[in-house]
């Protein structure tokens, strides 16, 4: 319970402090980031969007592949943080192309929706499958008082719209990307864990693969009797995409936050073990004494970066 409590605590620093420093652009040491402020969204509230251009680009005749990633605010520059961590996305991926580890890519750093991020990220359908009594009691829990955990009911189906629908094709049309599926990735942690999966599901023929890193299998803050790991196992494992070739990456650590992951993660593992799908390539990695926090994250960042770029 503890980690729960802390959880709780995260959230709530993270909203107050994520308002402070939502518009101040990111500074990074490689390549440049730029912001894109007015993509105007029928789907989702509008937010900021951090795009990361590697050293060089565009390198002629190259196009490049392109990594979607959630909570683009806590992405590239700590000092615009709310707890001065990052994930220190410039750093790794400028080496890793440095390195031929990678062919060339960048990086879409799409900020959350600040207070609506629990309905955001939440994967919609699973929570559907939900008993209305269920749903009606989730969505009166609190991170802390007064806080809701949810803003709204989980609207997740029109964030991936509005990834989808909105921001690819610009994404597409600004930069010299690879727009195939093959070439197109996503990746979070957390929550953002759980909306990255859930896009592989929904749009195969959009995302080539995701990374769920430290994936928050609870959902909510209650592990006792709590159903959604099952659900959110079940509808991964029916909903895999059939033909062609995807990628699906999952780690977890055992320390803070992560310490209720391994018994939930090991779980998924076994039911995607039994499947043995020919369609999905699919790496799961446990990092000893690894915690829930952006500097553990940003440490083993290249891991699912050369699973699903390569």
């Amino acid at each position: 319970m503890d980690s729960l409590r802390s959880y709780a605590l995260f959230f709530v620093t993270f909203l107050l402090f994520d308002m402070a420093y939502a518009h101040q652009p990111a500074s990074v040491d490689v390549g440049r980031v730029e912001r894109i402020s007015s993509l105007e969204s029928k789907h989702v509230p509008m937010r900021d969007v951090d795009v990361w251009l590697p050293e060089g680009y565009p390198a002629k005749g190259t196009r490049y592949n392109v990594l979607y990633m959630h909570d683009g605010q806590m992405l590239f520059d700590a000092s615009t943080t709310w707890n001065k961590q990052s994930w220190q996305v410039a750093n790794t991926a400028q080496r890793l192309q440095d390195e031929d580890k990678t062919p060339p890519f960048i990086v879409v750093g799409v900020h959350n929706g600040g207070a609506n991020r629990h309905s955001e990220y939440f994967p919609q359908k699973p929570f559907e499958c939900l008993s209305k009594d269920k749903q009606n009691d989730y969505l009166k829990l609190q991170r802390s008082p007064g806080q809701p955990l949810f803003t709204q009911t989980p609207y997740s189906d029109n964030y991936l719209r509005y990834l989808v629908e909105e921001l690819k094709p610009f994404i597409d049309k600004l930069y010299a990307t690879n727009p195939d599926v093959d070439s197109t990735f996503i990746a979070g942690s957390s929550m953002g864990g759980l909306i990255s999966w859930y896009a592989l599901v929904e749009y195969p023929d959009v995302f080539g693969g995701a990374a769920a890193i430290s994936t928050h299998w609870p959902g909510i803050f209650d592990i006792q009797g709590n159903p959604l790991p099952e659900i959110f196992k079940d509808y991964l494992t029916a909903h895999l995409p059939q033909g062609g070739n995807h990628k699906l990456y999952f780690d977890y650590g055992d320390a803070t936050l992560d310490a209720l992951y391994p018994p939930l993660q090991q779980s998924v593992d076994d039911a995607l073990r039994k499947l043995a799908s020919p369609d999905i390539e699919w790496q799961t990695h446990y990092f000893k004494s690894a915690a829930h926090k952006e500097e553990d994250w940003a440490a083993r960042l290249h891991v699912p970066l050369v699973f699903l770029l390569n």
